[in-house]
């Protein structure tokens, strides 16, 4: 039992692998009070972040069913978050007790459905909905919602996750687009899918899905429908229907708001107390979003989709092969190669992804090390005994050359240990030496039990080292079990851009290379995606020509039309009539204002505009460091500290402009600027969510000072590095200072640029040629 000054602890009411809560009372006034502590003695800052973010966020919600924060309270080296106590207990308690009746089901149904209402309309996502996070006190009938230490406040792009360790939530409840698995952002629907799973094991006894293997149980959730409540137990149709509509795969198939489920919710309830029974029903005839809500789905890609799942079953088998997935940029190459994750899923692969820079091109094999350090990143939440098994193949893979590996993906070193330093050569049988052992290393992935897939987009960017080693592990015939997807832009290669020369020297090795090309949607799936968007509330003659007027400003580029559809629906262009229950626009309006006759990058660029300076600002010194970016380098060109960048940053996030790479975000928001110290360890790291918006916040630089920008980005990441972070971020920093070396006047300034080149060069082993000159987007 923990000692907490001014409080005195009586019980032990939960202990979870992070966190233990107490009751006990606050001597002040003796009032009862629960007590939330982490679990280790000497927590993480990423723990720490999680308990004030759970505080920041309760105190925002001043909600009936949220439990009350009173304080958040620094004890040795650890924090309590004091809570309120309404004398619950947790519904997990309680269905372990006894069998809930199904009045007292629709009931703790109904006041949770109420709480989302409250919840969602902040906004917040939950995302942690289940049985041990409700608490219900039996004699007041309070029923409260708790711990939103995982919660978010931004609507989130999905990642590709393969192993279950690393993901946030609680697996029997997750929905499919939190596994990370689905090619889909987790909005606030996600907490629908929890609540299904919270409800159908309060009808039924039982969770939908049983398995305890983690990997199966991710497959089911994203792939198997769930036995209905009304054939596991006596449930009525309409009940079992609601609980069916919850746990829709797709977040478009579910309740669209929490207030359309209240209302069915209710008309069960109402029902069961007045009559005794419960009559079968239409559901969701209440249930209209008022939120512009566009379906992740694809329209009008199933043959492509299924050529890649064709590919990868090839693979599966044994097989090598590559695909190409060319077109025009935004026209969805990214989200039809993602759509493979769930037979990769099946066939419990991997499925790696890294991306090429235009501003990082003379970083050797960059999106092979990005896509590998990712792979090795899983592995390291394996169990012990895995990990010990990976060591094993990895060691008698490279034999004395782990170093090799190490060199460009120092991860490797925390499976296989410190390795011995391999002799020095020259720089033709350095890079023979570093293919063969790349080829031995990526050997130990392709087996039968894992096959890989190797996603690698932005192909026209990619330097010369990257084509030569792709090209020397999708022709090695010693290779199975490997299925390597490239996407590029087809516009912007001729017949002798390097990728090209790449690709046909890997034909004429007779190694097998498919190309899918992506066309523009046709009108059919615009007006689909839209008639889909707009929910059915208007008629389809009016969708039609809505449609056609979306498509002629955009050709069909997905991209590009939801984008477009986001900034009708923030300029209040397309309004929700609540009314009316419908949409409704005026296309005369909208072509007065012009705002339909924007490029994409246009039409981005005037949504940046619309944000803070200091956030615009960031946004434009982010563009020129790359597609992705980490706070702590941001922070050093923007000349501000890490919390105050992170702030910055924070209305770009919202908007849906740029995507943190993982919950680390959350911390330099939540901690204070005294603390700086302690949060600049931590590595933070966002991605624009679209080259085209990289493209956009990097136009708003005037021409004449592009140049200028660079160099002054280079020479403050210079000057405010240490020796080690400039070797290990070396051909970032020449990038940068070769951008403006026309504007270098000082003889001293021009020497240190000429040495740091030598240096990067020399570590590149001659891989690749330095060319000074930017490249446009």
């Amino acid at each position: 039992m923990i000692s907490l000054p001014g409080y005195e602890i009586r019980e032990k009411i939960y202990e979870g692998t992070r966190t233990v809560v107490y009751r006990g009372n606050r001597n002040q006034d003796r009032e009862s009070v629960i007590i939330k502590i982490i679990q280790d003695e000497y927590p993480t800052i990423e723990q720490i972040a999680r308990l004030r973010q759970e505080f920041t966020i309760i105190q925002i919600l001043d909600v009936p069913g949220i439990a009350k924060g009173y304080s958040l309270e620094k004890y040795q080296n650890n924090f309590a978050l004091i809570l309120e106590d309404f004398g619950g207990q947790s519904l997990c308690h309680l269905l372990a007790a006894n069998k809930l009746s199904l009045t007292e089901s629709l009931t703790i149904a109904v006041a949770l459905a109420e709480s989302l209402i409250q919840i969602h309309r902040v906004p917040i996502i939950h995302k942690d909905i289940k049985p041990t996070n409700i608490v219900i006190n039996q004699s007041t009938k309070q029923i409260k919602l708790i711990d939103f230490s995982i919660a978010s406040r931004l609507e989130l792009k999905s990642q590709t996750i393969s192993n279950p360790n690393l993901l946030e939530g609680t697996l029997a409840y997750m929905s499919p687009e939190q596994t990370g698995r689905m090619n889909r952002a987790i909005d606030y629907r996600t907490d629908f899918y929890s609540l299904g799973v919270t409800f159908y094991e309060m009808l039924t006894n039982q969770l939908p899905f049983t398995t305890t293997d983690p990997m199966e149980l991710v497959y089911c959730h994203i792939a198997k429908q769930p036995v209905p409540p009304k054939e596991v137990a006596e449930i009525p149709q309409a009940v079992s229907d609601i609980v069916m509509k919850l746990l829709a795969k797709n977040a478009e198939y579910r309740y669209q708001s929490a207030a359309g489920l209240k209302f069915d919710l209710e008309t069960c309830l109402q029902q069961l107390q007045t009559t005794g029974k419960i009559e079968n029903f239409p559901i969701g005839q209440r249930d209209r979003g008022n939120q512009l809500l566009i379906p992740q789905k694809l329209y009008g890609r199933e043959t492509e989709v299924q050529i890649l799942l064709d590919a990868f079953g090839r693979v599966s088998l044994g097989a090598t092969e590559m695909m190409l997935v060319s077109g025009y940029s935004g026209i969805g190459k990214t989200s039809i190669v993602n759509e493979v994750h769930k037979p990769i899923l099946a066939a419990r692969g991997y499925f790696i992804a890294g991306k090429f820079d235009q501003f990082k091109r003379n970083i050797p094999y960059a999106a092979l090390i990005q896509a590998f350090q990712e792979l090795v990143r899983q592995l390291l939440t394996e169990s012990s005994e895995l990990i010990a098994v990976w060591k094993e193949n990895l060691l008698k893979a490279l034999d004395n050359n782990g170093q090799v590996i190490i060199d460009v993906i120092p991860e490797v070193e925390l499976i296989i240990g410190k390795q011995p330093e391999v002799p020095q050569l020259g720089s033709s049988e350095s890079q023979n030496r570093f293919n063969r052992v790349f080829q031995q290393f990526i050997r130990v992935f392709c087996q039968p039990e894992h096959p890989l897939v190797i996603f690698l987009d932005d192909l026209q960017w990619a330097d010369s080292a990257s084509l030569k080693l792709i090209q020397l592990l999708v022709t090695d015939p010693d290779n199975k079990y490997l299925l390597t997807i490239g996407a590029y832009r087809d516009n912007e290669v001729n017949p002798v851009h390097p990728l090209i020369q790449t690709i046909e020297k890997i034909q004429e090795n007779e190694t097998v290379v498919n190309n899918i090309t992506i066309q523009a949607l046709a009108l059919d799936s615009v007006n689909q995606l839209i008639a889909d968007t707009l929910d059915g509330s208007v008629n389809s003659e009016q969708i039609k020509l809505f449609s056609e007027l979306l498509f002629n400003k955009t050709q069909g580029n997905p991209f590009f039309l939801t984008q477009l559809l986001k900034t009708l629906y923030s300029e209040n262009l397309l309004v929700y009539q609540v009314d009316t229950d419908r949409w409704e626009w005026d296309i005369q309006q909208i072509q007065a204002i012009g705002i339909a006759d924007f490029n994409i990058v246009e039409l981005v660029a005037r949504n940046i505009r619309k944000l803070p300076e200091t956030t615009q600002k960031a946004l434009k010194l982010a563009a020129c460091i790359g597609n992705q970016f980490n706070l702590e380098v941001l922070s050093i060109v923007n000349e501000e500290s890490n919390l105050v960048t992170a702030g910055h940053l924070w209305e770009a996030m919202q908007a849906g402009l740029i995507l943190p790479l993982s919950e680390s975000y959350k911390i330099p928001l939540v901690f204070a600027q005294e603390e700086l110290a302690s949060v600049r360890d931590i590595k933070v790291e966002y991605k624009f969510l679209h080259d085209r918006v990289q493209q956009a916040a990097y136009s708003l630089i005037p021409e004449s000072e592009k140049k200028a920008t660079h160099l002054k980005i280079g020479q403050l990441l210079l000057n405010n590095t240490t020796e080690q972070e400039r070797k290990d971020n070396i051909f970032a920093l020449v990038n940068q200072l070769n951008f403006g070396t026309d504007l270098l006047t000082n003889q001293s300034e021009k020497d240190e640029l000429a040495e740091l080149n030598l240096i990067a060069g020399q570590k590149a082993k001659a891989a690749t040629a330095y060319d000074n000159s930017p490249d446009s987007f």
